[in-house]
């Protein structure tokens, strides 16, 4: 029964932490940009949500010398759920403890992974109810599509640098339940990047290969994910991204894995978020076969069509260090 469980302990991402040291720029480019909607200011903390989140923030920004990853949050499908996977997360030895919460929602246990990447699971969190100008009438959806920028639609993932893709797999899917959707193996059949997934999307969280450095423990960030739903989205966002002189590295083009349809900008505090067009197909089966490319299919698998990636979406990430995503 206890394995059984562990497949549905884990029910979703709820929100991003990320750090910047231009929090003026960051919180622009989200509101501005992107469309997103500010729910509070804690600190040095902003807080903002796509309007079709479930939560009262997707996006936590955070005041920082340099950019990267805060934490990332998860909830469980249940207080049980939460409570069997912080028992696994304890015997572990991944585990920090709990804090009291945070903006939006209550007690949160945190973990880290084996690359000091911070994590944190939940249970209780507030719904977010949007206030009478902004209600609207597909009761289906928290509040209206917003008027200002290219609004986004809700958060989809991230893509984390790792130097033990083996051990991120074994925490993820042995103690929380994630499901491995499609990886690229190496020569020596060990894991070069991993796509894992707790709801039917193919993914909410992948490990890729950090190569470039011998330093553990930086917790690196590739990149984090939002959603539009359509390719012919991304073309118009180019033109608004262009417009403001914001750097968009790739794309628009399609993935290999995901089939999704993808666009890559840099935003003013250096941290890479990917545009989502069409969000690619979607696993019901339940005894899904992992899809495997290997390392020579790295950049088909990336790219399925669209110009060549340049050489910083495979070097580059936050923190900055000399580092390499995938060798060629």
């Amino acid at each position: 029964m206890e394995s059984e469980l562990l497949k549905f302990d884990v029910a979703e991402l709820t929100h991003m932490e990320i750090y910047t040291p231009n929090p003026d720029g960051t919180v622009w480019f989200f509101k501005e940009i992107l469309g997103m909607t500010e729910t509070a200011r804690v600190g040095q903390s902003v807080y903002l949500r796509a309007y079709e989140d479930s939560y009262q923030h997707s996006l936590k920004i955070t005041e920082r010398n340099e950019p990267g990853l805060g934490h990332m949050s998860f909830r469980a499908s249940s207080k049980n759920a939460l409570d069997r996977r912080v028992r696994a997360l304890e015997k572990s030895g991944a585990g920090i403890g709990w804090i009291d919460g945070d903006f939006g929602h209550g007690p949160a246990y945190q973990f880290v992974t084996p690359d000091n990447h911070r994590m944190e699971i939940l249970w209780e969190i507030e719904e977010y109810h949007a206030p009478e100008s902004e209600r609207t009438v597909l009761k289906n959806r928290p509040q209206k599509r917003p008027t200002k920028g290219y609004p986004v639609r809700r958060l989809d993932h991230a893509m984390l640098m790792s130097k033990d893709v083996a051990g991120n797999k074994n925490l993820f899917m042995n103690e929380l339940g994630f499901k491995l959707s499609e990886h690229i193996l190496k020569e020596d059949g060990t894991d070069l990047g991993i796509w894992l997934r707790v709801t039917n999307t193919v993914n909410e969280l992948v490990f890729t290969e950090d190569d470039g450095t011998d330093e553990k423990g930086l917790g690196r960030l590739h990149h984090f994910a939002f959603l539009y739903g359509n390719t012919q989205n991304l073309y118009e966002v180019a033109e608004i991204l262009t417009e403001h002189g914001l750097e968009i590295e790739a794309g628009p083009f399609k993935h290999g894995i995901s089939q999704t349809t993808s666009l890559y900008v840099y935003e003013p505090g250096g941290n890479r978020v990917e545009l989502y067009g069409d969000p690619g197909y979607l696993i019901f089966n339940p005894d899904w076969k992992p899809v495997t490319w290997s390392k020579e299919e790295v950049e088909k698998a990336i790219m399925f069509f669209g110009s060549p990636l340049p050489e910083s979406f495979f070097k580059k990430g936050t923190p900055a260090v000399k580092s390499s995503l995938f060798s060629k």
